[in-house]
């Protein structure tokens, strides 16, 4: 059969805001507080019960200055999205905007990365569940991995919380706003009773002093120790994971009944609370370690931890209920023995409340993201389609359907939140960008809240996304490389056949080469055995030249392939993002978090920040006035005055 490659095919659809139509039909229902609880419900789920375990696996005592760093960054980049969504308040919005200032190609990368990490988060808190619970049924988790038992067990909450959803954001916002109460409560009388009763100063220099030695920390076996460790943790062991929920707000804003005025309220206000919130729980947590207690299970017999060893609290009872087995382990004398027996099964309980209230948040913002994915015209129409409870049901059936596949590569919380976590700290460097390109494209949209001094705080944000992605470490920027050029394939498969005029055959085989050259060059760096732990220097620069050429004929063939001056300002657009995601794979081997460390740290550190300044302005300078964006200004000058 021959190929037609003319590029001669179906006319361009108009590339505006697709979801105009269907964002009217959607029920404005949330109120400020649902909306504040929306974004504290996405913070505190399993993020609290799993967290401070892991952060101080890699940190020891310093670990409080992980969440402490990590919650000042976010803090950063929520400012900038607190006027985005109040300016543009849409369902979907952290996927839409990008889309708003820079198109479809740079606008795709984005929302696919989003993507990738939105769709997963509910399976990770049905497995947080799940392993809290195999407290009571071990058989649901083997080593803190989920065996066929407990990934059954953890379907049966991806369920639940799709029939949630689809009962309506009312009925959803007013759940979330009860739950939340709880979700306050609970963390909160935790940290008293550890602080008040059952707190140990020493534990804070344990292993060698407030920066463990190197071989005291999990985060060492990489040669990464001292304050480079408080870093290394941030993106890695759960702490930006945590935070990460402050979007909720931005995402359901669309459903808001006065977003204008709430969505900043609920960002930053989630975010202050959640920094305290958080830093109190990792003190209260490394106070209240017994190591006496503590031993390891070495086939049937135990092996006691030694004091500071803070990489052997992995290995404990502690995997698999931090702060339950705390107070299990505890061994307080009197009326204390009673306190801490009792409030060990309200743990139990939260166990199950805490995660589940963020899954069915997030399985929410997942279906939100497949509607901002049809909005932006990366999907097909069906995916706009509402049910009878107003919510775009196919997006959520769909976003269900996904969730469960994550469960099953990745089955330890642990595994799942060190990607996830880069996967959306990488999409955040558009909030900085999009503010600051939206002043200059846009500058008669309607801005309620206005941050101030944005020239300054606008490329502070972009900068805490790019070093917190590069913190992860190469082997984590690998798999979110690897995946965001995956997504290329639906790109070229859809978006650039019907929004860019490219021929119907020869996105097909782009897309289908795209996925096969992706596949066989990650396989090039990737060890069957040992993973991406030691340098290869000859398979780094194979699949380094191979993925660049890949994205070079991709981007020449669509250039000749493209209809209109539209689609090649779209594409130019797109520039600085694939160089940013080029440079900062470079950095990131050969920095101090990489593989092949011959830029030491903070050298590398500095040399990362300089990176992601330049890809901020040269974002800024390349934004364009969009046609989505000409769609929401009219739509605006259309609107009754309220």
């Amino acid at each position: 059969m021959k190929i037609d490659m003319s590029g001669s095919g179906e006319k361009p659809q108009r590339a505006g805001d697709l979801g105009a139509q269907s964002d009217k039909q959607l029920r404005k229902a949330l109120g400020k507080f649902e909306l504040l609880y929306l974004s504290l419900g996405g913070i505190i789920g399993s993020g609290w019960l799993f967290g401070a375990l892991y952060t101080a696996e890699d940190a020891g005592g310093s670990a409080i200055l992980s969440w402490i760093i990590a919650g000042i960054l976010i803090l950063f980049v929520g400012l900038t999205y607190a006027e985005l969504g109040s300016a543009i308040p849409k369902t979907g919005g952290i996927v839409r905007y990008p889309h708003y200032t820079h198109g479809g190609v740079a606008g795709y990368i984005i929302t696919w990365a989003y993507f990738l990490s939105a769709s997963s988060v509910p399976a990770i808190e049905a497995t947080a569940t799940v392993t809290y619970l195999s407290t009571l049924v071990p058989s649901l988790t083997v080593n803190g991995i989920l065996t066929p038992s407990g990934i059954l067990v953890s379907y049966l909450f991806l369920v639940f919380f799709f029939l949630l959803n689809y009962l309506g954001v009312n009925i959803l916002g007013k759940v979330t706003h009860g739950v939340g109460w709880w979700k306050l409560l609970i963390p909160g009388v935790t940290i008293v009773i550890l602080l008040v009763t059952y707190f140990h100063p020493a534990n804070l220099t344990a292993g060698g002093g407030f920066f463990p030695a190197k071989d005291m920390v999990a985060a060492g076996a990489s040669g990464i120790y001292g304050f480079s460790a408080v870093l290394y943790a941030i993106p890695t062991t759960g702490v930006i994971f945590s935070y990460l929920g402050f979007r909720q707000a931005v995402e359901y804003g669309g459903e808001g009944r006065s977003p204008q005025k709430d969505i900043p309220f609920a960002v930053i206000g989630s975010l202050v609370i959640a920094l305290f919130l958080y830093t109190l729980l990792q003190l209260a947590f490394i106070g209240g370690i017994n190591w006496s207690n503590l031993s390891i299970n070495v086939g049937n017999s135990t092996m006691p931890v030694t004091y500071g060893n803070w990489t052997a609290l992995g290995y404990t009872k502690l995997s698999s209920g931090p702060f339950y087995q705390l107070f299990e382990l505890a061994a307080p004398l009197g009326i204390l023995a009673l306190i801490f027996s009792g409030w060990a099964y309200i743990l139990l309980l939260d166990a199950v409340v805490s995660p589940s209230g963020t899954g069915w948040i997030y399985l929410g913002t997942s279906g939100r993201t497949l509607y901002g994915f049809a909005s932006n015209g990366y999907l097909p129409g069906p995916f706009l389609k509402l049910g009878k409870t107003r919510i775009p049901v196919i997006s959520f059936i769909a976003a269900t359907i996904i969730a469960a596949i994550f469960m099953l590569p990745f089955p330890s919380w642990q595994s799942l939140a060190g990607f996830i976590s880069s996967a959306t700290v990488f999409t955040y460097i558009m909030g900085g960008i999009g503010l600051e390109t939206l002043r200059r494209t846009a500058p008669e949209l309607k801005r309620t809240y206005k941050l101030p001094l944005a020239k300054v705080i606008a490329p502070i944000a972009t900068l805490a996304a790019g070093l917190i992605v590069y913190w992860s470490g190469f082997a984590v920027l690998f798999y979110v490389v690897t995946g965001i050029f995956l997504g290329l394939a639906l790109f070229f498969g859809y978006y650039a056949y019907k929004m860019m005029g490219m021929g119907k055959n020869l996105s097909v085989v782009l897309g289908v080469v795209n996925i096969a050259v992706v596949l066989a060059d990650a396989f090039l760096l990737y060890d069957s055995t040992s993973g991406l732990t030691a340098a290869n220097n000859v398979g780094f620069m194979e699949y380094l030249l191979i993925m660049v050429g890949l994205v070079a004929l991709d981007i020449a063939l669509l250039w000749s392939e493209s209809k209109t001056q539209d689609a090649k300002t779209e594409i130019k657009a797109s520039y600085w993002l694939l160089a940013f995601i080029f440079v900062m794979s470079i950095i990131s081997y050969f920095g101090g978090f990489g593989l092949n460390p011959v830029i030491p740290f903070p050298e590398d550190t500095i040399v990362a920040a300089i990176v992601t300044l330049a890809a901020h302005y040269g974002a800024v300078y390349s934004g364009f006035r969009t046609q989505a964006i000409e769609d929401i200004l009219e739509e605006t000058r259309e609107a009754p005055p309220t």
